[in-house]
């Protein structure tokens, strides 16, 4: 049986009380529930895949999102996986077991543990591309069961379009990723179409590790003439080691999210995943309010920043065109 959180049940006490009030007191009456509801107290598990400034950005939205909308008095259990799926396995049977009373998954590995182990607790995700896709829901507009959230789903038209802005006469980019993280998968699907439009050759190099990441990168020296890197999480984590290979060989190196570009990437065309964690947070708050998961489609992050590392730029002997500059949302 779904797990009905105590918000609901706070509401459906207030309901009873206010049985018999005069009609014009309605509005005080859904203030009042959402009020006594946000005053309880709350235990939330929160499982992260891997450590990397975007993701940890996404949980301190998502914190953010929910104390936005009054629920302040939550008690977080902060779990990371560390990039290995049978930890994740072993959080998501903790917080099976933990009476929980809305758990988050930041990513898709960890969520389809949790999605795995949970069918009587709602589940919210975050930092999910595809989750028809990877099977954690079956319908993005009505997702029924116990689980929705947010996607970071990243569109390839204007990313392939700001590499070719950056490296002008590209034919051959490299793609770095994690075959075994279906999020990626997706993702590089969607750029080999939009790059074959665009008449770019994309190379692959795969790693299934962070210790893998620069050997792959390595494996692209000679071959391509810039590299990009999405919001793959195996990959970010390790990033650093994909900066120094491409400084060092002069390959331009363009990113899917903003914390990578600050960390040594020219540029990217991506979301605040803060941000993305604030939605995912503001959706946890109307789920514990008593709002019906099946009532709450999928969300997806809407506004795309310019970021730019003019530094980097500049260590790979691009220089950024005047436009390009002028139009940054972020420069570092």
């Amino acid at each position: 049986m779904f797990r009905i959180p105590k918000l609901a049940t706070a509401m459906a006490a207030a309901a009873l009380v206010l049985t018999g009030c005069s009609s014009d007191s309605g509005d005080d009456t859904g203030s009042s529930a959402a009020s006594e509801a946000a005053s309880q107290e709350y235990k939330v598990g929160i499982t992260q895949i891997v450590s990397h400034p975007a993701l940890d950005a996404a949980v301190e939205g998502f914190q953010e999102g929910l104390a936005d909308k009054g629920y302040t008095n939550v008690t977080y259990d902060v779990q990371n996986a560390q990039g290995d799926t049978a930890t994740a396995a072993s959080i998501a049977q903790k917080f099976a077991n933990d009476g929980l009373d809305l758990v988050v998954g930041v990513a898709t590995p960890t969520t389809q543990a949790v999605v795995k182990a949970i069918t009587d607790t709602p589940i919210v995700f975050t930092a999910i591309t595809d989750p028809v896709g990877a099977g954690i829901v079956d319908n993005a507009d009505a997702p029924g069961g116990n689980v929705t959230g947010v996607s970071d789903m990243l569109p390839m038209e204007p990313t392939l379009e700001l590499i070719k802005r950056v490296v002008p006469d590209i034919t051959t980019l490299g793609v770095l990723y994690n075959a075994g993280e279906s999020n990626s998968v997706f993702l590089i699907e969607e750029q080999k179409k939009a790059a074959e439009a665009a008449g770019i050759e994309i190379v692959e190099a795969t790693a299934s590790n962070s210790s893998e990441v620069q050997a792959a990168a390595d494996s692209l020296v000679g071959r391509v003439d810039a590299v990009s890197v999405l919001t793959d999480n195996t990959v970010v984590s390790a990033l650093e080691s994909v900066i120094k290979v491409c400084q060092e060989n002069g390959i331009p190196l363009l990113a899917g999210d903003t914390d990578s570009v600050e960390r040594g990437a020219i540029a990217a065309y991506a979301f605040d995943y803060k941000d993305l964690g604030v939605q995912a947070g503001a959706m946890a708050a109307d789920i514990l309010a008593g709002k019906a998961i099946s009532d709450i489609p999928v969300q997806y992050a809407e506004t795309l920043q310019l970021s730019i590392n003019p530094g980097a730029a500049e260590a790979t002997g691009i220089t950024l065109p005047d436009d390009l500059v002028a139009e940054a949302t972020n420069t570092f």
